[in-house]
């Protein structure tokens, strides 16, 4: 019963993991398609989605371990995972480490940027003070990575390697966030074909999907859980997408808990990667906590701003 009940808050804590760090990648494919036909719209929808849960959240796990691991076989690391085989869940455990290092250091980065870099709804005073210090961002990533390569050296050389490539992987997916950003502006010019739109709202979905992906790690190391939890997210991101994107911008605070859950998993990966017990329930239980206090705060906002309009 014990087991069960992990497993349903560990898929739920991944649904919605993966929910709230798509919420921008949701709001550049609603005012993308706001331009498009609705055959386009439709194809973009259910097609897309094919490829966004099965393929690209499918995939991106299985290609990860594969990194870390190569001698595993991509084929027998797919069956194996399906089959139960408790000698791949063991290879893939023994191999954690460096994926745990490198996906840690990828989400630590990642809120760092966030809390003194980009603009944002400020939840709290230290928001705005943090934000005011973007100067700071490259000196603290920069020492941070040297410290914990540090400790990982004298660890485990793959370790550092890995949090190398967190490093690497992070300031790309960043660039290709930023070019994100700035070719919504000419996707959402009518002139450029449907087919066009379509090939780009895919791309760009691939690159927002790797948040997600790598911090499903912090969650459990087995895959099929991890396909699972990040599918039945990215299917509720869709509906998001077609029906209620207004109503989720309304709520000013869900981006600030999204960002403090990737910190909080962050520190629990690069922690796990140095042989810290963490338990397992930890990240969901963190995840859930963390989400659910900023949609309170933001809710308690919103009805705010309504008595005040009316």
């Amino acid at each position: 019963m014990l087991e069960i009940l992990f497993i349903i808050l560990t898929l739920a804590g991944l649904s919605l993991f993966e929910i709230v760090t798509s919420v921008d990648n949701a709001v550049i494919n609603a005012d993308v398609l706001s331009t498009m036909s609705k055959k386009a719209r439709r194809w973009f929808l259910v097609y897309g989605m094919f490829f966004a849960v099965f393929v690209v959240r499918g995939l991106l796990p299985f290609a990860i371990i594969l990194m870390i691991n190569p001698s595993l076989g991509f084929g027998e690391l797919i069956t194996s995972s399906f089959s139960g085989d408790k000698t791949i869940q063991h290879a893939i455990e023994q191999s954690a480490p460096p994926l745990l290092i490198g996906g840690g250091v990828f989400l630590i980065f990642l809120f760092l940027h966030w809390i003194f870099m980009q603009p944002k709804n400020y939840a709290h005073w230290g928001e705005k003070y943090i934000h005011k210090k973007a100067v700071w961002f490259y000196a603290i990533v920069s020492v941070s990575l040297s410290l914990i390569i540090w400790f990982s050296i004298k660890t485990n050389p793959m370790m550092a390697f890995g949090a190398a490539m967190g490093s690497t992987a992070f300031f790309i997916v960043h660039g290709f966030k930023q070019n994100a950003e700035y070719k919504e502006r000419e996707l959402m010019d009518t002139k450029m074909s449907d087919i066009s739109k379509i090939m780009y709202l895919e791309v760009i979905d691939t690159t927002f999907s790797i948040d997600g992906v790598l911090g499903a790690f912090a969650f459990t190391l087995v895959v099929p859980f991890i396909l699972i939890g990040n599918g039945i997210g990215a299917i509720v991101v869709r509906q998001i997408t077609i029906s209620n994107i207004d109503r989720i911008k309304k709520y000013k605070y869900i981006k600030n808990g999204a960002m403090y859950s990737v910190a909080i998993l962050g520190v629990i990966m690069i922690l796990e990667s140095f042989s810290f017990k963490i338990p397992p329930w930890i990240s969901p239980i963190a995840t859930i906590g963390i989400l659910a206090f900023f949609f309170l705060k933001s809710k308690k906002e919103l009805r705010r701003d309504i008595a005040v309009i009316d």
